[in-house]
Parts: C-alpha cells; sequence; structure tokens
C-alpha cells in the first residue's frame, strides 16, 4: 500500500507540473513562485525544527558508549567511541556525518536453529548510504554553477573530478549513476527484507521515489532531451539575485526536474530527511562522557522542599516507637 500511494503521488506530482505548463503555461507560476515558496518553506520549517530541538531537555549525560571511557592512566581510553573531551567530540561527530562510522559498525544479528546466535557481516547498507550522500552532495555543488557567477572554483573542481572518466560528449558523471544505483538498492532492501518490509511506511518510501525521479529527469536533460543552458542559467540568476525572470524556450523536461526540486525542498523539514540537522544535536553524539569528572546539574531543576529526616521522624516518633523502629532522639 505504502509503495502504490507514494509511487502514484510522485507520478501526480509530474502530472501536475506538465499540465501546468504544457497545456495551461504557467511558466511563470512553476519558475518563479513555486520556488520562492518552496525556499521560504524549507528555511522556516529547517529552523524551526532545529530550534525546537534545541530547546529539548536533555538533564543528563548520555551519549553512546562503544568503548572505554576516560578511566585510569594505565587504563586506555578510546578517545573517539568515548570521548571526553570536546575536541574527542568533534573527531567522533567528523567521522559520523563524514564517513557515517557508527553504520559501517552495524551487523546484522539472526537466530537460527540450534538454537545459534548468527552475526553477519552489513557493510553494504554503509557503502549505499554513504555513496548516495556524497553523490546528492557533488550534484549539489555542481548545480550552484547555475546561480553564480563568476562560478566559483570548487564548483569546478567537483565538475571536473565527477567527470574525470571523459566518455563521449556530453561527459558522463560518475554521480548519475552512483545515485541511481544507490536510492534503487535502498528501495530494493526495503521490499526485499521481510522486517524492513514490515516497518516501512509511505514517508519511507516518497523519498526514495521523489529523488529517483528528481535524478532520472536530470539524467534525461543531459544524456537525451538537450535544453538550452543558457536560458535556465538566466532563470536561476533571476531567482538568485531576486530579480526573476522565465525566459522563452525552455522545455518542459526542465520544469518537471526543477519543480521536483522544490518539491524535495519544500518536503525536506517535515520528514525523516531532517536528520541532516537533527545528527548534529543528538545527544548521545555530541556529548562528552565526562560524568566522572564534571558533576553535572539538571537545569530544568526547579527549587523542591525538601522533607529532611530529621523532620520525618520529629513527625512520626511514636508510631515509629510503637512499631519497634529504632528513632535518633526518644
Amino acid at each position: 500500500m505504502g509503495i502504490k500511494f507514494s509511487l502514484l503521488v510522485v507520478a501526480a506530482l509530474i502530472a501536475v507540473v506538465f499540465l501546468g505548463v504544457k497545456v495551461v503555461g504557467m511558466y511563470y507560476v512553476f519558475g518563479v513562485i513555486i520556488p520562492y515558496l518552496a525556499i521560504l518553506t524549507f528555511v522556516g520549517g529547517f529552523v524551526y525544527r532545529i530550534m525546537n530541538w534545541a530547546r529539548s531537555p536533555v538533564p543528563f549525560v548520555i551519549p553512546t558508549t562503544a568503548g572505554q571511557q576516560y578511566s585510569f592512566p594505565w587504563i586506555k581510553q578510546n578517545k573517539l567511541d568515548n570521548p571526553s573531551t570536546t575536541a574527542g567530540v568533534i573527531g567522533r561527530m567528523a567521522l559520523e556525518v563524514l564517513l557515517f562510522r557508527s553504520l559501517f559498525r552495524n551487523s546484522k544479528v539472526e537466530l537460527r536453529d540450534g538454537p545459534k546466535l548468527t552475526y553477519q557481516w552489513e557493510k553494504w547498507l554503509w557503502l549505499a548510504g554513504l555513496l548516495f550522500h556524497w553523490s546528492f552532495l557533488i550534484i549539489f555543488i555542481r548545480h550552484l554553477r547555475f546561480f553564480t557567477e563568476p562560478v566559483p572554483g570548487f564548483v569546478h573542481l567537483a565538475d571536473t573530478l565527477d567527470g574525470i572518466l571523459q566518455v563521449g560528449l556530453p561527459g558522463i558523471y560518475l554521480t548519475d549513476g552512483l545515485i541511481l544505483a544507490t536510492v534503487t538498492y535502498l528501495f530494493i532492501r526495503r521490499v526485499v527484507i521481510p522486517q524492513m518490509k514490515y516497518i516501512s511506511l509511505p514517508a519511507d518510501y516518497f523519498p526514495l521515489f521523489l529523488i529517483l525521479a528528481l535524478a532520472t529527469s536530470g539524467i534525461l536533460m543531459r544524456y537525451f532531451i538537450r535544453v538550452d543552458l543558457l536560458k535556465v542559467k538566466e532563470l536561476a540568476m533571476g531567482l538568485a539575485s531576486f530579480h526573476p525572470t522565465v525566459p522563452e524556450g525552455i522545455g518542459v523536461m526542465f520544469f518537471i526536474h526543477f519543480f521536483l526540486v522544490c518539491t524535495l525542498f519544500a518536503y525536506f523539514p517535515f520528514s525523516k530527511l531532517m536528520h541532516l540537522g537533527g545528527v548534529f544535536l543528538s545527544p548521545t553524539r555530541n556529548m562528552p562522557n565526562d560524568s566522572r569528572m564534571v558533576r553535572h546539574v539538571n537545569p530544568w531543576d526547579y527549587p523542591v522542599k525538601v522533607h529532611t529526616y530529621e523532620e520525618y521522624e520529629d513527625h512520626f516518633r511514636e508510631k515509629m516507637i510503637e512499631a519497634g523502629l529504632p528513632v535518633e532522639k526518644e
């Protein structure tokens, strides 16, 4: 049900922009108004989610520990898996964000006949996730050439490295094939593995289909359905400079691709894709494990009237003596 629903939603989005541009001629709506609304929704939603998470109380030290804690000098500490300093936390976060270190250490556990508990190597998910996220980042950087003039050097560098395997004209980008392959793998994994299929919801399938349609439309424009890149850059520069204009002659395939990008931006803050910002605010990752060195006081605690033992005994002394309980004062 989730697969069909998500697929129908993506198909409906494509149909809406096709009819709106090709039939009705709503070029300004899909080229200017919707992009601005999508960016406002993305920025506003992103800031709201981050501020909401930042206000959430974290009264205890709860970092995930996967190694030896700081202890005696003669016991070697695992400074990345159990950091006790800010530098260790930064190193741990860098490995988590850039290389998905915790996912790399993931393993599959199964209970087989015997009974026998088995552990299985599970690196394909880590590799697919890593390649997908890095490919998406490089593609995003490459597209900055449409919104900047002059184009920054790092954008040229990303474009050169991505197209290092120059095969024919236009050159083939490595990330084009990688993002299609990894998204397809992530989808097949959710369908084939019974446990994953059982817990998967439309919120899990929709981003996969949306990104798959987004990548497919981009590949079609680059290798099969040609568009006027000068007019595309004119549109993009107009949006970036807040002087929007929609040049004539841009094909409907571009507007489909552009509308899918806008949909992804607008959907992003309200979906599971917000782990992009949430990973930096996760107390299990961004806190040092220094509970043996620093006394942590909950800043959200409010003053509470304390009932001391002396007051308790004064109140119940006679009953305690009758019950044979020891008291400090007779």
